[in-house]
Order: C-alpha cells, then sequence, then structure tokens
C-alpha cells in the first residue's frame, strides 16, 4: 500500500509539471477563480464544488486527455528511463546510429557551406524579415543501407512460405486483417462513412466542446463544415490569448535570429509543396509555421516518450565542455525532405497561423514524430512496414510475390506514402478524411491498411519490370475504401 501511494504521489507530482507552463494550466486557474463567485460553491465543500463545477464545464475532461498523451507509458518501477522510451534494445541501437548519420550530415553541411549552426540577424536583416513575413515564399536563402534486426530472433523459428518476402525482417506483434476488422469496427462497409455514403447523421458534439465524443465521432469521417473545429477539440489545440502570445514569441525568435536548418526548411517546401497542385498556394503559410515550430523549446517534451534522442551542439567556443551544450535545433527537430508535407493538408483548415501552428504541434508530438523514429510502437514506422507487408502477402500474395520477383519490392513502394501518412500521394479531400480516423483511433496504424495496391493489382500483375511498377509518384485518387477492411 505504501509503494501504490509513493506511485501515487510521484504520478500526480508528474501531471502537475507538466500542466505548470501550460495553457491549460491557465485555462484551469482561470475556470477555477471564476466559480468562486458563483452562488452554489459553498465554503464547507469548497473542494467538492469546484471538483464538480470543473467536471461539469469539461475542462477536467480536457486535462485527463492532454496527460494521457503528455505522460510516458507506465513501466516497472526499476526500469531505467530509456527502457519506459523503448524497450528493446535493438531497437534503442537502430535509433542512435541513425541519429549519429543525421548529425553528421548536418554538421558537414555546417562546414562546407561555411555557415554557423545559429547566428544572431543584423537589425537590417530582421526588418526585411518583419517586412516580408507575409511574403516568404518570394525568397529563398541561399546511400548507405540500414539493416534492422533483433539479435535474439532466429530466423529459423516459425519458417512460413511468407518469411522470407518482405524486407522487414524482425519479429513485432501487429496485427492480420481479422483482427483490424475487430479493432476498427466502425470502418465496416455496414457502417455509412463520411465521403462515400451520402447521408450522415451530425451529432452535436462540437457545442458540447465533448472530446471524446468528438473523438469517437470522427471514426467515420468528419463533415467538411465541422473538419477543423472537430480536430481543434479532439487535439485540445486552443487559439486563446495565450497561445498567439507564444506564437508571436516564436515569431520574434525567426526574425532575431537565423538558424542553418532554415535552409533545409526552405528547400523543402521549395521541393514538395511549392510543386504540389493542392499546396503550392500557402507555400508562406508553410515557412511561417515551420520556421516557427523549430524555434518551439515545448517540442522538446515529446522526448519523454519518443524513442530518439534530441541533437545537441556546442556553445561557440566552448566545444568539449558538456555543461555548455545546447539543444538544436531548439525544438529538437532536424526537418528533412518532406516534412513540410505533414503541415500542407492543414491548410485547408485553418486560416490564421497562430491556430494552424497549435494544431500542427499537437499533430506532430502526438503522432506523425513516429513516422520518422525507429521503434517498436504500433504506431512507429518499423511497425507500420512489417503491418504493410503482412497485409498485402496475406491478402494478395500473387501480386506480392510478382513485384518482389521483378525487383519492385512493395514496400519501396509504399514507405514514402507511410513516412508522410499519405500527404502529397492521396488528393486532399481523402486525405483529410484518412487523417480523421487517424485521431479517431488516435493510431497510425491505419495507415499501413492503405494502399492503391488493392485496386491495381490486375494492372501491376501484367507489368514485367521495376519501372513500370513504381507507384511512388502516383497521385492517388479517391481511394479511401481501400482503407475499409472488407
Amino acid at each position: 500500500m505504501m509503494e501504490e501511494g509513493a506511485d501515487l504521489s510521484v504520478t500526480i507530482a508528474q501531471i502537475v509539471h507538466r500542466l505548470k507552463g501550460a495553457h491549460l494550466h491557465s485555462q484551469l486557474e482561470k475556470q477555477a477563480r471564476e466559480c468562486l463567485h458563483r452562488p452554489e460553491i459553498k465554503l464547507e465543500s469548497l473542494k467538492e464544488d469546484v471538483r464538480s463545477f470543473l467536471k461539469a464545464s469539461g475542462t477536467l475532461a480536457c486535462v485527463c486527455v492532454c496527460m494521457y498523451y503528455r505522460l510516458p507509458p507506465p513501466g516497472h518501477p526499476a526500469a531505467p528511463p530509456e527502457h519506459t522510451k523503448e524497450p528493446l534494445v535493438y531497437m534503442r541501437k537502430a535509433q542512435a546510429s541513425w541519429e549519429k548519420r543525421i548529425l553528421k550530415s548536418l554538421n558537414s553541411m555546417c562546414t562546407e557551406l561555411g555557415v554557423p549552426l545559429a547566428r544572431k540577424r543584423p537589425v537590417s536583416e530582421q526588418k526585411e524579415l518583419t517586412n516580408k513575413w507575409n511574403e516568404m515564399g518570394t525568397d529563398e536563402p541561399g546511400n548507405r543501407r540500414s539493416y534492422l534486426k533483433n539479435p535474439n530472433y532466429d530466423c529459423r523459428e516459425g519458417l512460413t512460405a511468407n518469411s522470407h518476402w518482405g524486407l522487414i525482417q524482425i519479429s513485432l506483434n501487429v496485427r492480420d486483417i481479422p483482427q483490424m476488422r475487430e479493432a476498427y469496427p466502425e470502418l465496416s462497409l455496414t457502417c455509412s462513412q463520411l465521403g462515400i455514403d451520402d447521408h450522415a447523421h451530425i451529432p452535436p458534439v462540437v457545442s458540447e466542446q465533448d472530446s471524446a465524443a468528438a473523438q469517437q465521432y470522427s471514426r467515420q469521417g468528419c463533415p467538411t463544415g465541422f473538419r477543423a473545429q472537430l480536430w481543434a477539440l479532439i487535439l485540445n489545440a486552443t487559439n486563446e490569448p495565450e497561445d498567439i502570445m507564444h506564437y508571436e514569441q516564436l515569431k520574434a525568435a525567426v526574425i532575431h535570429h537565423d538558424l542553418l536548418v532554415d535552409n533545409l526548411i526552405y528547400k523543402d517546401v521549395k521541393l514538395t509543396a511549392s510543386n504540389d497542385d493542392y499546396y503550392f498556394v500557402f507555400e508562406d503559410f508553410l515557412y511561417q509555421v515551420l520556421l516557427c515550430f523549430s524555434r518551439d523549446t515545448a517540442v522538446l517534451e515529446h522526448f519523454s516518450y519518443n524513442s530518439a534522442t534530441p541533437p545537441k551542439s556546442y556553445i561557440q567556443g566552448k566545444t568539449g565542455a558538456e555543461e555548455f551544450t545546447v539543444v538544436y535545433p531548439p525544438n529538437g527537430v532536424i526537418p528533412f525532405h518532406g516534412f513540410s508535407m505533414y503541415v500542407s493538408p492543414l491548410c485547408f483548415l485553418y486560416n490564421e497561423p497562430s491556430r494552424l501552428y497549435s494544431v500542427f504541434r499537437e499533430m506532430y508530438v502526438r503522432y506523425f514524430f513516429r513516422l520518422h523514429s525507429i521503434s517498436s510502437s504500433p504506431s512507429g514506422i518499423v511497425s507500420l512496414c512489417l503491418q504493410f507487408e503482412r497485409l498485402l502477402q496475406n491478402h494478395l500474395p500473387q501480386l506480392f510475390y510478382h513485384l518482389q520477383a521483378i525487383g519492385a519490392q512493395p514496400l519501396r513502394i509504399a514507405f514514402k506514402w507511410m513516412v508522410r501518412a499519405f500527404s502529397g500521394y492521396l488528393s486532399t479531400d481523402q486525405l483529410l478524411l484518412l487523417w480523421d480516423r487517424i485521431l479517431g483511433y488516435d493510431s497510425l496504424e491505419i495507415v499501413a491498411g492503405g494502399s492503391v495496391f488493392p485496386v491495381l493489382h490486375k494492372q501491376l500483375l501484367s507489368v514485367c519490370n521495376a519501372v513500370l511498377a513504381d507507384l511512388s509518384t502516383l497521385k492517388v485518387m479517391p481511394l479511401l475504401q481501400v482503407f475499409l477492411f472488407a
């Protein structure tokens, strides 16, 4: 009993610590102060009355949802912190190796270009950037293979006909088709789906501000006119004065300091979203959101449950002194090719940069970081790749073997789709319907169940070389039905 009480105290302390400084904390304090002036609040039962008021207003539900995503998963009390983040040692080693390669590339770029990782902008440059903040799209600043193997797994154990077909040769527990049907019953073809069916009941979840109800409802798709509100409700992403002020502070940080990763952001937007028929008009929004995101130290919190470790650098002139190390970039996330596509679809929903930023940040710290981190999480990219191969092997084995035989491994084609959560590969209306389900089920697992292969399997069976089978650049048209496990 003593141990249980100590564990509970630690959990409460963690919740209080994570709430402090967050907008939800100030919102909680504000509502608590306001309710003290209500006649039904009695001094003799103050604690119970305040709790009842906060529960009835939905604030406590928001706290519960927020803490569910912010607190690391429970583990053995004696387990080291790194075990809590990722229990498999070989996964941790693979992630560490990957991080070293990224840092090496970043340092090489810094050396070759002869520019520092960060510098303070001259006053003239600050003024120029401030003036063109809403028109940044008009300007721009100047393979080895990796293998992942479980050392404790003997591939000779449990050999099947499919054992060596795929590229992912590790033993993770992923769902098969019957299990997917059981886990995602709302995606059954017998249920009505927004985007497929003409009629659907729209419950009053927005007016009631019920995050759990909104999440349940989005499993069958969100109406176009309510999607922005429903997503913000599910993510607890607000646009209160505190949020706007935080965004403005990040904007000021962009204007005052230039980072090397800014060049990566500019280049990525130019090479991806700016060349996309759907997203090129949002180029300015993308710069505003991504440059601010790179300066946001609040993003570092997700590393408490992420298998990755934020990269660090030394303060200039203090190389080698551990006490002078700083996280670089400030948010701990080095952008990569296609990173801007995580933001692009959200531009269709939010036209205020501060609100767009708030929603994107929540989407990233809940879901998107898992698409470029090596972990054993069911929503991690490794599990998604394995599940994709297993589903295709079991559902369309002839097609899988044919593509593998001609040198067109299906995973090599589908990997780009999954690592971007299909952004840039599905038409935007279909992509938003897919992301409805990601939010609704609080999982990226559904991404592994979607591909164009079931629709084009007859055509693909007739191709005879890998070039003709390459669908990685195909703009997949309305294919939401593919995601329904019929």
